[in-house]
């Protein structure tokens, strides 16, 4: 369909994780040769590849994936071009750009080295001043294109889901936004009870910005 962007790693058997996370084993245990039918089985956290951080990840009592309202999952886009910075921190220019009920996704290219020792090791973050800023908007969701948006005692994971913010962890593919106008971001996850989930992420370009 014209117009979907597909934000979203492939899930697959042995992919990395974070690291001390479980591993991920996607296995099939049928085939057409021998059983007549295909079936996999697959074994995972939640944290694996693209997926959504629920309250409960952080937060004593926070809500679980199941119990997020749907309507969080969509909603405009806000792309910020975050690209060079080690500490990604509040802007004046976000005053306008960020609207409340905005999914605003953080564009580093760290994605790029998905899938190498690297990615996990060393990636920027998110500042405390923007993560305030983030919650006093009234955002739906944050987005990025990094393993975490902080490094322990992960104080911004801890703030924004604190304050019913979900986060959406290991995006790609951000730069297909860049330039495009108008954007809606969906991301639903299963419903799950669960403190996480991985997700399929597409941004939908509104037609006004379609050729």
């Amino acid at each position: 369909m014209p117009g979907l962007v597909d934000l979203s790693h492939t899930l697959a058997d042995s992919m990395p994780v974070y690291p001390g996370d479980d591993p991920t084993r996607l296995i099939r245990t049928r085939s057409i040769e021998d059983d007549g039918y295909t079936y996999f089985r697959m074994e995972t956290g939640m944290h694996v590849g693209t997926h959504l951080d629920a309250p409960l990840h952080f937060i004593q009592g926070g809500a679980p994936v199941s119990a997020l309202p749907v309507e969080k999952f969509a909603g405009r886009g806000c792309l910020i071009d975050a690209r060079g910075q080690e500490v990604i921190e509040y802007k004046p220019e976000y005053d306008e750009m960020v609207s409340p009920g905005d999914i605003v996704l953080l564009r580093t290219d760290h994605s790029r080295l998905f899938g190498t020792a690297g990615y996990y090791l060393e990636h920027p973050v998110v500042g405390d001043c923007l993560g305030e800023f983030l919650i006093a908007k009234g955002i739906k969701m944050l987005g990025m294109d990094l393993p975490s948006p902080d490094q322990p005692p992960f104080t911004v994971h801890k703030s924004l889901l604190g304050a019913g913010i979900p986060l959406l962890e290991n995006l790609t593919n951000l730069a297909a936004l860049e330039g495009q106008g108008d954007f809606e971001v969906m991301a639903f996850p299963l419903k799950i009870a669960s403190e996480g989930c991985p997700v399929r992420v597409v941004a939908r370009l509104m037609p006004s910005t379609l050729p």
